[in-house]
C-alpha cells in the first residue's frame, strides 16, 4: 500500500531531483542563458524544500557548468550554446510519440529533442487546454477536471484528435513530428497504435514510440514543484492516485525507454542519443 508521501532511497537523493528538473529546465529552453534564478530561500520555498536542499542542487549545477554564481546572492543560468540550432531534415519524415504518466519529463524529453532537431513539438495541454477548460465550465464542470467520465468519455477523446491531426497536417508536409501527451490508454491499445503507424506510413513518415519512465518520489517533487491546477486532485491523495497507475508500466510493443530518474542518465544525454538513434536509422535505410 503507498504512503501518503513517497519516501526517499537516500537522504542525498531530493537535491539530486531538484538538480534533475532544473537541469531539464535549463536544456529544455525554459530557463535562458543569462536568466538570473530566484534566492536560495526562494527556490527552497518554490520546492517545498530546504535551503540545504537547494544549496546541495546548485552545487551540482555549478559544478556542471550550467548555473554559476555573481554574487553570494545571484546566480544565473549558463548556457550559451541554447541558440543557432539547425533543423534535421530527414529524408524519410520521422514521428515522435513521447507518452508518460504526469511528471514524468515527457515535455521536457519533446522540448530537448525539438531543440536537437528544429522538429516541432505538439504538446497535448499546450494545444487543447484553453478550449478544454472553456469547454468543461460550459458544461458545468471544473476546468481543472481530469478525473470524471464526462471528462474521460467525452472531452479526452476530442484532445488526442486535435493532437494527432495536428501532427498529420505536419507529416503531410514532409515535417517530422514530436507528439508529446500521457497517452496511458493509447499505449495499451495495439489496434490504436497500428492504425497511427499506418496513417503516418502512408504519408511517407516512420514512427517512433517512446515511454518515459520516472519513480514516484521524482514524479512527486515535479508536480508539486510546477503548481498546476489540473493536478490538484492528485497532489491532495498521493496515495490514491499511486494505487490507481502502475509506475512500472511499459507499451507492450516495441518502444525506446528513457528514464528520467533522479538516479538516472541526464535527460539531455538521452535525448540526444535518441536523435542518434534516428539518424542511424535513417542512414542504415539509405
Amino acid at each position: 500500500m503507498p504512503e501518503s508521501e513517497p519516501r526517499l532511497d537516500r537522504p542525498e537523493a531530493l537535491h539530486q531531483q531538484v538538480a534533475r528538473n532544473i537541469r531539464n529546465d535549463i536544456e529544455s529552453g525554459i530557463l535562458r542563458d543569462g536568466e538570473v534564478l530566484p534566492t536560495t530561500r526562494e527556490l527552497a520555498k518554490l520546492w517545498g524544500v530546504s535551503v540545504f536542499t537547494i544549496s546541495e542542487a546548485m552545487r551540482v549545477l555549478a559544478e556542471e557548468g550550467l548555473v554559476s554564481s555573481k554574487s553570494r546572492s545571484k546566480r544565473v543560468v549558463t548556457a550559451p550554446d541554447q541558440g543557432g540550432r539547425k533543423e534535421i531534415r530527414l529524408r524519410t519524415p520521422r514521428v515522435l510519440i513521447v507518452g508518460g504518466f504526469a511528471g514524468s519529463g515527457k515535455t521536457e524529453l519533446g522540448r530537448i529533442v525539438a531543440r536537437e532537431t528544429g522538429w516541432p513539438i505538439l504538446d497535448k495541454d499546450t494545444l487543447t487546454r484553453p478550449v478544454l477548460e472553456a469547454a468543461l465550465e460550459i458544461m458545468g464542470l471544473s476546468p481543472n477536471d481530469r478525473e470524471s467520465e464526462d471528462y474521460i468519455s467525452l472531452m479526452r477523446p476530442r484532445e488526442y484528435e486535435s493532437l494527432m491531426s495536428a501532427a498529420n497536417e505536419n507529416v503531410s508536409c514532409g515535417n517530422s513530428a514530436i507528439i508529446t501527451a500521457p497517452f496511458l490508454a493509447e499505449f495499451r491499445d495495439q489496434a490504436w497504435l497500428e492504425r497511427v503507424k499506418a496513417t503516418f506510413s502512408d504519408m511517407g513518415a516512420a514512427t517512433t514510440i517512446v515511454w518515459v519512465y520516472c519513480d514516484a518520489s521524482t514524479m512527486h517533487t515535479y508536480i508539486r514543484h510546477r503548481g498546476a491546477a489540473r493536478d490538484a486532485a492528485k497532489l491532495a491523495d498521493w496515495a490514491g492516485y499511486l494505487s490507481r497507475i502502475n509506475v512500472e508500466f511499459r507499451p507492450d510493443f516495441p518502444h525506446i525507454l528513457i528514464d528520467n530518474c533522479s538516479s538516472g542518465i541526464p535527460l539531455q544525454t538521452q535525448a540526444r542519443e535518441l536523435v542518434q538513434e534516428i539518424l542511424g536509422t535513417e542512414a542504415s535505410e539509405s
